[in-house]
């Protein structure tokens, strides 16, 4: 069983930076962190597999970065540069299967962190 605790979101201007925390607790081969905005679809960020590999959607890349801790078993997303587009509900997701992961089928998922940009 796996589980997800989001944190560390908030209000900030633009141009500002936050970082998220994912507590994972079990195993999982992959994290990885979504977005979604009112009236918007759900949006993968970034993810980073147990190797350390990661990827990122375009619209973040060189603003984003997704790094984990093994000590503590947590994910994070730094972001900075933020803009009001950035504004969503933040989630994790993670699975501990390979193929899962490569299909973006995550089965576990967190309650969220809301991100506000405000101009």
């Amino acid at each position: 069983q796996v589980t997800l605790v989001e944190s560390g979101g908030g209000s900030v201007q633009a141009g500002g930076s936050l970082r998220l925390s994912c507590a994972v607790s079990g195993w999982t081969f992959c994290v990885a962190w979504f977005r979604q905005a009112p009236g918007k679809e759900r949006e993968g960020v970034a993810h980073i597999l147990n190797d350390g590999n990661t990827r990122y959607a375009d619209s973040v890349k060189g603003r984003f970065t997704i790094s984990k801790d093994n000590a503590d078993n947590t994910v994070y997303l730094q972001m900075n540069n933020l803009t009001p587009g950035d504004t969503a509900m933040y989630y994790c997701a993670a699975d501990p299967l390979r193929t899962r992961c490569q299909r973006g089928d995550y089965r576990y998922w967190g309650q969220g962190t809301q991100v506000t940009l405000s101009s």
